[in-house]
């Protein structure tokens, strides 16, 4: 069954909290303050005014969660109405409050805007990507911004078999596919997959899929993301463009 939620305040079972990142994550680079290069990729990709944007987005790496729950809450914080997709487990909403009381807005108004859907199996996630994704788009008034979270996490189960797992993951992207020519725009977040996974390869897949790809990278000093696929001609987006923004340090 699928367990749709509103953003209540409960954290991921067993996963770090904000408090608990990186600090570039916690404000001195990632979550705040003027050139942070997240915020400023989130700016730029949300451009209104600029048709050629990509609208397909992939972020993957490590602790994409915290990265996905923040960009919902900078998404809400700038009225966008936002829909979550979560097969990772890892949407928090703290991180979302966390940026709230920065930019001086209230928890309440931000979490409001956005709904959450989550599964739990690669079943559940084909259902949300493939059918309930564009029922939620359809119910909303406005436009929405889509976030998935972990959208390969659940297709990883190697109990279920392989030829299911490729029809399922290649139905839900056709799906997927025929949104953005829509105009929806997904913005992907991945964890690492381990490349001794037998399901390695619908990583690769999901990158083709993608029209941007970052690759994200956490150290004890800094936190990088890295353009990996991706190039834009546009006078107002030249900051995306590949020679320019390999690396970022956040």
């Amino acid at each position: 069954m699928l367990k749709n939620s509103d953003c209540g305040l409960r954290p991921p079972a067993g996963r770090a909290g904000i408090a608990d990142l990186p600090s570039p994550f916690r404000g001195e680079g990632l979550g705040e303050g003027k050139g942070n290069p997240l915020e400023e990729i989130l700016l730029r990709l949300t451009l209104n005014e600029i048709p050629s944007a990509p609208k397909k987005i992939l972020f993957r790496g490590e602790r994409v969660g915290g990265i996905a729950s923040y960009t919902a809450g900078w998404m809400a914080g700038q009225g966008m109405d936002v829909i979550v997709l979560d097969g990772a487990n890892r949407f928090d909403p703290y991180a979302v409050s966390s940026y709230a009381r920065r930019a001086s807005i209230s928890p309440e108004e931000i979490l409001k805007r956005i709904r959450v859907a989550r599964a739990f199996t690669c079943y559940q996630m084909a259902t949300l990507m493939g059918e309930r994704l564009p029922e939620l788009i359809e119910e909303k008034r406005s436009r929405s911004w889509v976030i998935l979270l972990g959208p390969l996490t659940t297709f990883l189960d190697e109990e279920v078999p392989e030829r299911e797992i490729r029809h399922l993951f290649e139905r839900a992207l056709k799906k997927m596919e025929e949104l953005t020519l829509k105009g929806v725009s997904l913005f992907l977040f991945q964890p690492s997959v381990p490349s001794d996974s037998r399901r390695a390869y619908l990583s690769k897949r999901l990158s083709q899929f993608s029209n941007l790809v970052w690759r994200i990278n956490w150290d004890d000093r800094e936190t990088k993301m890295v353009l990996e696929k991706g190039f834009l001609r546009h006078s107002g987006m030249r900051g995306l463009d590949l020679q320019s923004v390999n690396p970022v340090t956040l």
